[in-house]
């Protein structure tokens, strides 16, 4: 698979870079950044010095190509494609929130977990958030169960890197380390595409989901914590739980408690579900940049190409 990476020089853009240059059947042809053409992209993501010689450019070889993956902010990939062509047989994986919700287009979402016939079918994916793909895989079991008919309340914390690459006022070192924030209480952008696929996982839903965000002091990855309120019977939903992701290639069911650094560096998700006196609360954990974006993109250019779902994501948590 020939590959063609837009806004290359981020955060998102080096770990797609490392994830590819590893990938067993994709080579890349253009990493596109135009503030960074002619420079070495191991000169901005200082960890691939010796892994390869690539330079960034300002050309788009579209022609050259089979996929190309949109890494550009929030908001650009759709003004990008008014004024550029890209042709009808080059695949698209956009790592934005542009096209996540369903509409006058043609992408599909790409949760695995939840549409992966679809994916491997589709032309173009819209790859999932971060905090939404943690969250949802929290909660798609329940769901499906037809639990969700209270208010779920929702608290999850995230690394720097989610925030991206380009230094900001609560980014920096200084501020983020040994500090702790909310930002965006009840309002967070990815509660739109979470509330789409859990009414589609469960036929409808009227519940709200009370999504309360955190930023970490750490660099990567998010630990989600969801409290439902339900009279179903504990061992039944564990059960439904093992059975959901029975076949899930990077989303585990694990009857012990979670930990961030299971996960940090992998495409993993993992779920965990304790149950109360008429609640449950579920617990998940993703790494953002990988599960939570570039991990679950290369998840679904595989399923999109017909190779297997896992080639090029066999990764080794960090920690340990």
């Amino acid at each position: 698979m020939k590959v063609g990476i837009l806004g290359a020089a981020g955060y998102t853009g080096g770990e797609l870079i490392r994830l590819l240059l590893n990938h067993p059947e994709a080579e890349i042809v253009f990493a596109n950044s135009e503030s960074n053409a002619g420079n070495l992209v191991s000169d901005v993501h200082e960890g691939l010095v010796g892994d390869t010689d690539l330079r960034f450019t300002d050309q788009m070889p579209f022609g050259q190509v089979d996929v190309v993956f949109f890494c550009f902010g929030h908001g650009k990939s759709e003004a990008f494609l008014k004024d550029h062509t890209i042709p009808a047989n080059v695949k698209i994986i956009d790592l934005a929130q542009d096209f996540r919700i369903k509409g006058d287009h043609d992408y599909v979402y790409g949760l695995p977990e939840l549409n992966k016939a679809e994916v491997a079918g589709a032309q173009h994916v819209a790859n999932p958030g971060c905090f939404a793909t943690c969250i949802q895989l929290a909660l798609l079991p329940a769901a499906k169960l037809g639990l969700l008919t209270a208010d779920v309340s929702v608290n999850a914390i995230t690394g720097s890197t989610g925030a991206g690459q380009k230094p900001g006022a609560t980014t920096h070192f200084s501020w983020r380390n040994n500090n702790l924030s909310i930002y965006k209480a009840f309002s967070h952008q990815h509660i739109a595409e979470i509330r789409q696929s859990l009414a589609q996982a469960q036929g409808s839903l009227e519940a709200g989901i009370d999504f309360i965000p955190y930023r970490g002091d750490f660099a990567r990855g998010i630990f989600a914590t969801c409290v439902v309120k339900t009279t179903a019977d504990g061992s039944k939903v564990t059960a439904a739980y093992k059975d959901f992701y029975r076949d899930a290639a990077f989303t585990h069911y694990t009857d012990s408690a979670i930990d961030l650094k299971q996960v940090v560096n992998t495409n993993k998700c993992l779920v965990h579900v304790d149950v109360f006196d008429g609640k449950l609360l579920i617990t998940s954990a993703i790494d953002n940049l990988l599960k939570g974006a570039v991990g679950q993109a290369v998840q679904n250019m595989n399923l999109m190409f017909g190779i297997d779902e896992r080639a090029g994501l066999k990764l080794k948590a960090s920690a340990f």
